[in-house]
């Protein structure tokens, strides 16, 4: 079971982080737009014994305060708080989304917190012409029903296929079923992730992975060949039958991709001898084992 924690960011706002604990190298696990920590709960568990997962909410998402800013410096502080709480040195850094930009930015910028890099379906930019749809315009779309599944709808009807991802958000409050995070500041956070951010991908030397979806729409099949070109030390995997969320969409093989990753790093300095990697069962082409 997680151990919930609660740090003051510099703004003097809470940040909730979940530490999963456990034996195994330290990971931190930075969510996407409209997520939250617990979207690693899965991953936590995959990987009980090979990492342990420390997945905080980050500002304006889950349990932790809102926030007026939501600029690159803000979200990368905000990890590096986390990580110098831990006090055990570089830790692993894996990001989803937004969370890997932050990622990839805080190894840049803080070479000393972070080992190596996971990033997720994300590349070093993140704006027209290169992706067709860097944003999604939420404003207005409902917060609140009286049931989820109503919620569902309204979000459904407001324009997108599928409500589950946000409906990992939504708590009960009062009888009705409300999103943790406002619609409107989740602009604020889409449009903080804008921009070109080759800078930031190029500036740091670990190790990293980049683990991208077959049918993302987010970072294009060329993009990705190229920022592993771009950068040595960077591995490509392209999981096949998953989109944009591939830890949800495949998530043995999300795993299992991780911990062989982990599996190859150094060991980390002063640390004994740990166990051997359990791997998760592979996936087949859907991403199901």
């Amino acid at each position: 079971m997680s151990q919930i924690r609660t740090l003051t960011r510099l703004d003097g706002r809470a940040l909730v982080v979940a530490d999963h604990g456990g034996a195994g190298r330290p990971l931190l696990a930075l969510h996407g737009t409209f997520g939250r920590g617990t979207v690693f709960d899965r991953l936590a568990a995959d990987l009980a014994g090979v990492a342990r997962v420390v997945a905080p909410d980050q500002r304006g998402h889950g349990h932790s305060d809102s926030a007026e800013l939501h600029d690159r410096a803000s979200h990368v502080a905000d990890a590096a708080a986390v990580i110098r709480s831990l006090d055990v040195g570089p830790v692993v850094v894996l990001g989803h989304s937004l969370g890997g930009i932050t990622a990839y930015q805080l190894a840049a910028r803080h070479p000393e917190l972070v080992a190596a890099l996971v990033v997720e379906d994300v590349g070093p930019v993140m704006r027209r012409p290169e992706i067709a749809h860097p944003v999604l315009d939420v404003r207005g779309w409902p917060r609140s029903a009286p049931t989820r599944g109503e919620l569902a709808e309204r979000i459904e009807a407001a324009g997108v296929p599928d409500a589950g991802y946000f409906l990992r958000s939504a708590v009960e409050r009062d009888g009705a079923a409300e999103l943790l995070f406002d619609w409107e500041e989740m602009m604020a956070v889409q449009r903080g992730g804008c921009g070109d951010w080759w800078e930031d991908w190029l500036g740091s030397s670990c190790p990293a992975l980049v683990l991208r979806g077959a049918g993302s729409t987010l970072l294009p099949a060329e993009l990705a060949r190229r920022m592993c070109r771009s950068r040595p030390g960077t591995a490509l995997r392209t999981v096949a039958g998953a989109g944009h969320w591939v830890h949800d969409d495949a998530p043995e093989e999300f795993a299992r991709a991780v911990a062989d990753f982990l599996a190859a790093l150094p060991a980390a300095p002063g640390s004994a001898p740990g166990p051997a990697v359990r791997r998760p069962p592979l996936a087949d082409a859907h991403g199901q084992a």
